[in-house]
């Protein structure tokens, strides 16, 4: 794919198209597909029928019409045709350059739930066949893909939409609404905590026997080719443990995933990039790191984003806390982190968090966010969910806002939905997912670079450790091109 697009192109057109969002919503301008009635029925496929793509893509997809399952597992198939229940013929691929082969002027839309390196290119090629795009969070797997989406989705005048559910909700535009009305002042520093630890140490496991009914060749699609391994093998009491790397751990190798920040990055962070208006930081640094190796990504980080100034807003440092702490090693150390020694670590979490669990006798949970302010401080859960300052009579004391952005009946799918069949350009399209995966992204690169090797970045390549920049784009595999 062509992951060239410069990113003072990519802000000026997705500046463009978040507008035409803006008005589309409050003034009811037309949808970006030529209109549809609202009562007929779209033709979808699902692309990825893992645990998300069966849980929720496939009931989203079988209450319009479900006409196509795509995965290479032949198990996940055949749950994913079972969740489906009865429907008109559901036809089944390994292998989706088949789907768009057989179908591609058969479909309206399609849901895409398949690893992260899988979801540019299946995106890419319905976009470019006029068909309306649904993909899980990450948009993309680099930054470059995330930009050419972007571009793609305004040339080709599709409806489209990222997999964070959490921005159709009330929570974030609340939060919105509070920080913009001035409720703790001006924020100047945001902890992001997530309990999830998807990364490793050492070096792949050897080989092994592919697993019955799972397409190997079209698992590793455009990735670079190795042969199937489990993620890890384990010796718990005496007895051996594999951890496969389909359908889930995945995400904890750098050629297939994006780790814990592309797992819920777009998720946690998005209440964040919204309401402080970010656009870009001036650089990125891992300030500590446990585990992870060449291959795999650390169990456990804690990394900075400086965000300059934006218009009245100040300067503010962006933090994401993941995964396990004890025996995080920072800039510097040359500490060799083992099996055995990650694996009884503890969760990695602000120390604001327990002190004011303990202060207020209250569980904050595995993942959210605090905002501080020079007036005081908010707290938003994983999705935005229990948008509240702290301590609860500051917020009772506020003034609740006036509602200002508009919302969304019903759900995250069906934003989508409406929008394909003519309604307004759906909350998270591709003009402003794209903008917050490459924040996300950004701390991936920064994990690349290393614990305490600061990336400075002008808003489209790092401009201090230009060896960096070879990770914005990856070449497909030979015959995984669009």
């Amino acid at each position: 794919m062509n992951t060239t697009q410069s990113r003072r192109s990519f802000l000026k057109s997705t500046v463009v198209g978040a507008g035409a969002l803006v008005a589309a919503r409050v003034f009811g301008a037309p949808a970006i597909l030529p209109n549809r009635s609202p009562s007929s029925q779209l033709r979808i496929a699902v692309i990825g029928c893992g645990g998300r793509g069966t849980s929720s893509h496939v009931p989203a997809a079988a209450a319009e019409r479900l006409v196509a399952l795509v995965d290479p597992d032949d198990k996940g198939l055949a749950k994913a045709l079972k969740k489906a229940g009865s429907q008109n013929k559901i036809r089944t691929f390994s292998d989706y350059r088949k789907l768009f082969d057989a179908m591609g002027k058969e479909l309206d839309a399609v849901f895409i739930a398949t690893p992260n390196y899988h979801h540019a290119l299946p995106a890419l090629m319905a976009m470019q066949r006029g068909i309306g795009v649904y993909v899980e969070k990450p948009l993309t797997y680099t930054i470059g893909e995330a930009r050419e989406l972007a571009a793609a989705a305004q040339k080709y005048k599709v409806a489209t939409q990222m997999g964070n559910q959490g921005h159709s909700s009330e929570h974030y535009r609340r939060l919105c609404e509070y920080i913009w009305a001035g409720a703790i002042g001006n924020v100047t520093e945001v902890h992001h905590w997530c309990n999830r630890s998807n990364g490793g140490v050492g070096p792949r496991p050897p080989p092994a026997p592919v697993p019955d009914g799972l397409h190997w060749d079209e698992w590793i699609g455009p990735a670079p080719y190795r042969d199937y391994h489990p993620d890890s093998v384990k010796v718990e009491h005496g007895k051996t443990k594999i951890v496969p790397l389909h359908p889930h751990e995945w995400h904890n190798w750098h050629d297939f995933g994006n780790g814990s920040l592309g797992n819920m990055g777009c998720h946690i962070m998005d209440g964040a990039f919204w309401a402080l208006k970010v656009e870009h930081p001036t650089s990125i640094v891992v300030e500590e790191m446990a585990g992870g190796s060449a291959e795999r990504y650390p169990i456990g980080t804690r990394i900075r984003w400086d965000v300059p100034a934006r218009g009245a807003m100040p300067p503010v440092k962006i933090y994401w806390w993941d995964g396990k702490r004890t025996g995080i090693k920072n800039a510097g150390s040359d500490a060799e982190d083992t099996a055995d020694s990650v694996s009884k670590t503890a969760r990695n979490r602000p120390p604001l968090v327990e002190k004011l669990e303990k202060e207020y006798g209250r569980d904050f949970g595995g993942n959210g966010t605090f905002y501080i302010g020079d007036k005081g401080l908010m707290y938003t859960g994983c999705y935005g969910e229990g948008v509240r300052i702290i301590p609860e009579d500051k917020h009772k004391a506020f003034p609740m806002p006036p509602a200002s952005i508009p919302r969304i009946k019903g759900s995250h799918f069906g934003d989508f939905i409406r929008a394909c069949k003519g309604g307004p350009p759906a909350c998270s399209a591709f003009d402003y997912s794209a903008r917050l995966t490459e924040f996300a992204l950004l701390g991936c690169l920064a994990i690349k670079a290393g614990p305490g090797k600061k990336i400075e970045w002008d808003g489209q390549q790092c401009t201090n450790l230009p060896e960096i920049n070879r990770f914005l784009n990856r070449q497909n595999r030979a015959g995984w091109q669009a």
